[in-house]
């Protein structure tokens, strides 16, 4: 999903050409992943990308740092890891126990 599928689909109003408006956004999805990995469940920002882009920001690479993955810029240069941390997410939300008592 894309940062404009995601304002899109949330109905957030935002818009990306706003600088502040973009780093809002930006924060608030790397507080919810960060709130996700401190409760034991997948980063759900792997999900959302930058339009046009195959991977994930620099942000979200940094975020994972401060979690403790690694480097950014290593995690940056694994194509692995994001598949990886996608394909967490998935199962874990695909999990119908886990959807009900998260939701």
């Amino acid at each position: 999903m894309s940062f404009q599928n995601l304002i899109y689909e949330a109905e957030l109003g935002l818009n990306l050409e706003n600088p502040y408006e973009k780093t809002m956004l930006s924060e608030v999805i790397d507080e919810i992943s960060e709130r996700e990995f401190r409760a034991g469940r997948p980063l759900l920002s792997s999900l959302v990308r930058i339009k046009g882009q195959k991977n994930q920001g620099d942000n979200f690479f940094r975020m994972c740092e401060r979690l403790g993955y690694g480097n950014w810029k290593d995690l940056k240069k694994n194509n692995k890891f994001v598949e990886e941390q996608r394909e967490a997410c998935r199962e874990f939300w695909s999990d119908k126990n886990n959807f009900t008592e998260h939701l």
